[in-house]
């Protein structure tokens, strides 16, 4: 099934790619696999935060490229708050921390990114506790509000951390925030691997799921396993995502580096095919 016959849009994160490819080889790569748009990565290594730093020439090249290729950059993930969280007990980390998420609102709305997907992160490298778990609140109220004011839209994604592990978690940060700026995007993979069912999971984010992060994981292992080699549910899945009128995008996890067979392209690719199989069985053509 071709992209332009899918219903449900299917994206690829951009670490699926081999780390010295361009955006153009990135975004032209992800076109001919198949795939609908590519989630962007704001992670901690300075290459990739000094993409907050870029001028006009670079932001413009981007959007060139993406205007060229035809295949947007829909999302963007900021995995670099596991180092400089909002919740920090070092004024230095967060004030680093906020300053990333600023920048990486002024970020999407120079590139045309619809979801900006936060981590729950209180802290990650330090202790957590009713401290840090306040300040992360407290975090993620002023990020909201600088969202709002962009018109990006905030959505926060279940990890390997105990304060936010499934979706049930992230929709307590739903309620509490209550803005239409700040919605949940919940990793099937992740919940899985921490012990949580995504078919009793996914329903409580009812009129809040923005988007679905999908990849194979084994218990303690959430990055590296094939698809369909893990334990994750996917055909049920999506059965019951479509059960639920869920037409929104679907976004492949994936780590080139972390490829066992060392071609990450044609992985990427394979994925996609059979991503596709379990879709139209889910939704249909």
């Amino acid at each position: 099934m071709s992209n332009s016959t899918r219903k449900i849009p299917l994206g690829i994160y951009e670490k699926a790619f081999p780390a010295e490819y361009s955006w153009e080889q990135i975004l032209n790569t992800a076109k001919l696999a198949g795939y609908d748009f590519v989630e962007m990565s704001i992670d901690e290594t300075s290459m990739r935060l000094d993409r907050l730093n870029w001028g006009r020439s670079e932001r413009t090249a981007l959007r060139e490229a993406i205007i060229n290729s035809g295949v947007p950059i829909w999302a963007m993930g900021i995995s670099a708050h596991r180092k400089f969280p909002l919740g920090s007990a070092s004024p230095d980390l967060r004030q680093k921390g906020f300053d990333i998420l600023k920048k990486s609102i002024e970020l999407a709305v120079d590139l045309g990114v619809r979801v900006l997907q936060v981590m729950g992160y209180d802290a990650f490298y330090e202790p957590s506790n009713t401290v840090t778990q306040a300040r992360y609140l407290d975090g993620l109220r002023t990020g909201v509000a600088w969202a709002s004011a962009a018109g990006v839209t905030l959505a926060l994604e279940n990890g390997d951390s105990q304060l936010v592990d499934s979706a049930e978690k992230a929709m307590r940060f739903v309620s509490l925030l209550n803005s239409p700026w700040f919605q949940v995007y919940p990793d099937i993979g992740n919940m899985t691997a921490a012990g949580y069912d995504p078919l009793e999971q996914l329903p409580l984010t009812a009129g809040h799921l923005v988007g679905v992060h999908v990849k194979d994981t084994h218990p303690g292992e959430l990055r590296g396993v094939p698809i369909g080699k893990g334990i994750v549910r996917f055909q049920e899945t999506f059965r019951l995502l479509a059960q639920t009128g869920f037409a929104g995008p679907l976004v492949m996890e994936m780590w080139a580096h972390l490829d066992p067979d060392n071609d990450p392209i044609g992985s990427l690719t394979r994925a996609r095919e059979i991503l596709d199989g379990w879709i139209c069985d889910a939704w249909g053509v």
